[in-house]
């Protein structure tokens, strides 16, 4: 979409197979200022789009042949970034839901006053000539300074104004939930909750609990009713990370929930309705997961409406520098020391380094450089030594099975609400060994509980 300037006369394509509605709306508009070309079938929308080339598209929900919902799928898979106004007289709650998933700017309900419609078609250009009050602001945490990541957090910029479900991709440690987060707090529903879930991490027969709840004696240890992460988003945004990961006999669940817009907890009956803009991460290619049947065709489709790609951090050397001021500025506040700096040629050194584990590795090698060195400058040999001492996967086994097993625990605690000897049996493991890992992870399971009241056995 062609960026208008202030002098300039935005473009909008209206479209409506009812001649007297499209009558009116183009009249309103052209009164307005607005260029206005009407078309009366999604057909000769799409016909129009490459030679009109509008900035706005308005659209009827409910037409003859193909239906608004086709249209703006079709329109954003030849441009995510057109903003489209879905119009209609029949709809219901559900609609509205699922055109906002699909990338809808916004949707209004016939029939509306002339000012309503002028107001909503000024705002949404506004939005997408990125005039939103959180623009200034965009993505202030994360650290950049390379023209490829200017490029996508202005992309991320535009998309969160809209409730579009986004597909992040890239390496581990490229920072994808910090980009979700960036999205979720420059979008309308900033003040609602945001909730990231690793799919890895979470063991299979525990993930369903955790995503979409249970009753109570829904399973074995299951002793009071749990509510899932999608409930607890409600009016927010849920990250799935590593959703490549998500077993098949989940996938089709998690397909029935982002097309009905409700779920249904473990051991229930009937669905739950949510509203929770979906974005999901993965650092796997879930094309070829489609091609080796990993992963479901359908819900690929469904998640990857609009993508967005992290590049890895060797492909964006100028944000190194940045980075490493930025780790070294937080390690000194946390530690309440001097903050420390790198010697030129250590930071050449590290500015010319591979980088496969990304912006985590290098975090962990500003964390050992500070951490190993007495004086107020780290020397080109504390970086070789702290480089080639942190392994490219980041972890070690023994951190990574550290890491599983807290995650682990947690959600046995999520499950039971935090009732010790229901986790316990749920773990295979006598209470007293399993109040020693509690120990060793430091993990309190009163954080768990529905009520601050301990049970008798706990």
């Amino acid at each position: 979409m062609a960026e208008p300037t202030k002098s300039m006369q935005y473009r909008v394509l209206l479209v409506d197979d009812d001649r007297d509605m499209i009558s009116l709306l183009s009249s309103w508009l052209k009164d307005a200022g607005f260029e206005v070309d009407p078309v009366m079938s999604g057909s000769e929308a799409i016909a129009r789009i490459d030679v009109f080339r509008p900035h706005l598209v308005i659209t009827d929900l409910v037409m003859q042949g193909m239906d608004g919902m086709t249209l703006l799928s079709k329109i954003h898979r030849q441009n995510p970034l057109m903003p489209v106004i879905m119009l209609s007289g029949k709809a219901q709650i559900a609609d509205a839901v699922k055109a906002m998933h699909l990338g809808i700017a916004e949707f209004l309900t016939k029939p509306l006053t002339k000012d309503e419609l002028v107001a909503r078609v000024r705002y949404t250009l506004r939005l997408a000539a990125g005039e939103s009050d959180s623009g200034a602001n965009f993505g202030k945490e994360i650290i950049y300074r390379s023209e490829k990541i200017t490029q996508l957090l202005e992309q991320a910029k535009l998309l969160a104004a809209t409730d579009v479900t986004i597909l992040i991709t890239g390496a581990t440690g490229t920072g994808k939930e910090a980009l979700a987060k960036a999205i979720h707090e420059g979008s309308a529903r900033k003040d609602q909750p945001f909730v990231a879930i690793n799919c890895a991490a979470i063991p299979e027969q525990l993930l369903e609990s955790e995503l979409f709840g249970h009753e109570k004696g829904a399973f074995t240890g299951a002793q009071t009713k749990h509510e899932g992460l999608f409930q607890a988003a409600n009016k927010g945004t849920i990250l799935l990370d590593e959703v490549g990961d998500m077993p098949l006999s989940l996938q089709v669940k998690l397909l029935r929930v982002l097309q009905d817009f409700a779920v249904r907890p473990v051991g229930s009956v009937r669905g739950i309705p949510v509203n929770v803009r979906v974005i999901s991460a993965t650092n796997t290619d879930l094309e070829q997961g489609v091609k080796s049947s990993r992963f479901r065709e359908d819900l690929y489709y469904r998640l990857n409406v609009v993508p967005l790609h992290l590049p890895p951090l060797g492909e964006r050397r100028e944000d190194i520098q940045p980075l490493l001021n930025h780790f070294l500025k937080r390690v000194g506040q946390r530690d309440n020391k001097k903050r420390k700096r790198f010697a030129p040629e250590a930071v050449e050194y590290l500015a010319s380094a591979p980088w496969p584990g990304n912006i985590r590795q290098l975090m962990n090698v500003v964390e050992l450089c500070c951490a190993l060195t007495n004086t107020d400058i780290i020397p080109l040999a504390m970086a070789q030594k702290a480089l080639r001492d942190q392994p490219a996967h980041v972890q070690t086994l023994k951190d990574a099975k550290e890491d599983f097993e807290r995650s682990y625990l947690v959600s046995v605690l999520r499950v039971t609400n935090g009732h010790v000897s229901h986790a316990a049996r749920l773990a295979g493991r006598n209470r007293t060994e399993f109040y020693k890992l509690l120990k060793q992870h430091h993990i309190e399971p009163e954080e768990f509980r529905t009520s601050r009241q301990a049970t008798e056995e706990d």
